[in-house]
């Protein structure tokens, strides 16, 4: 063999060993959305984890066939701290047991399951999603429009078309290891340190409370963070329920509110769920990675005494 041609060999191999962990690197990154077809086709295949996040009493009552169930407001996924409600722990270590416990582990592909009757109600899968993307995991992906969208084929007699099984489903724990990214949890003191510095700041919560009408029950305070742009989470889906718009449509609703699609920005809300709409968007559908969310949100900055501004005054 020619020297020429053992080098042309060695640099082929590197190129094929290359495109080998390109390939295995990219498949780790699920579809943000996926649809109901696609679920009934992968729901109870080796390695999918379908996770229903209704109360049990609806899952048990009927669920996709192989699916899991996790009460999103009971089970763990967020916890109180210093007065804060809803808030991602300190300490991840119950949570990572409360996802070994649903059969997943690092390599599953996680199918996250909410309601889906309204646009809050996708803000139980979003929030989950960046749960498991602020733990280091990327396979994960979203039933566009949830439970009711899968229930919404029905026979001439109202009876669902699609397949569904009762009872609780057979679940054999696994161990998942937390791989923390900290960088996606910015506390009170970086978001103000962002704010100084030019940030855009997203208000995702309804136009009363970000005016400064009403507010939260554990909010200090009346209106927003000073600055910020009203991007009421119910736009991103088709008319307030549970299908996520496009890409483009969800493109021109920014334009409309003066939200850029690049670029940093920090969504926040009262307690972090609406706020995970508005970073799903931006950051999954959008494609904006610069873009973050501020966890505690107004009830965590009016807690620290931050300032606020309120467009209308309220007695």
């Amino acid at each position: 063999m020619t020297t020429a041609k053992r080098v042309m060999g060695k640099w082929l191999g590197i190129a094929c060993a290359a495109m080998i962990v390109f390939t295995m690197g990219s498949a780790k990154a699920a579809d943000a959305l996926v649809n109901v077809e696609w679920v009934k086709a992968n729901s109870t295949k080796a390695g999918v984890v379908t996770v229903d996040a209704r109360g049990k009493a609806d899952y048990l009552r009927g669920h996709i066939p192989g699916a899991v169930n996790t009460d999103y407001a009971k089970d763990g996924w967020r916890v109180s701290k210093d007065g804060v409600p809803g808030v991602f722990p300190d300490d991840t270590t119950k949570l990572a047991a409360l996802i070994g416990g649903l059969g997943i582990d690092n390599s599953t592909h996680v199918v996250l399951v909410a309601p889906g009757a309204n646009s809050s109600d996708m803000g139980t899968a979003t929030r989950m999603y960046w749960t498991f993307k602020v733990l280091g995991h990327d396979n994960v992906s979203i039933l566009n429009g949830g439970m009711n969208a899968y229930l919404g084929a029905k026979d001439k007699d109202g009876n669902p078309t699609n397949p569904l099984e009762k009872g609780a489903a057979k679940v054999t724990a696994k161990t998942f290891n937390v791989a923390l990214r900290k960088d996606m949890i910015p506390s009170t003191a970086d978001v103000k340190a962002a704010l100084d510095k030019g940030t855009v700041m997203v208000d995702n919560r309804t136009a009363d409370q970000y005016m400064g009408v009403n507010r939260h029950g554990k909010s200090k305070a009346n209106g927003t963070i000073p600055g910020a742009t009203n991007l009421p989470q119910s736009w991103m889906t088709e008319n307030g329920g549970g299908m996520f718009r496009s890409k483009d449509t969800i493109a021109q609703l920014y334009q409309a509110a003066g939200v850029p699609t690049s670029g940093e920005q920090i969504s926040f809300c009262n307690t972090g769920h609406w706020a995970s709409i508005g970073w799903f968007a931006s950051s999954e559908i959008l494609g904006n990675k610069d873009a973050k969310m501020y966890d505690a949100s107004m009830t965590g900055w009016t807690a620290a005494n931050m300032p606020t501004e309120a467009k209308i005054k309220v007695k």
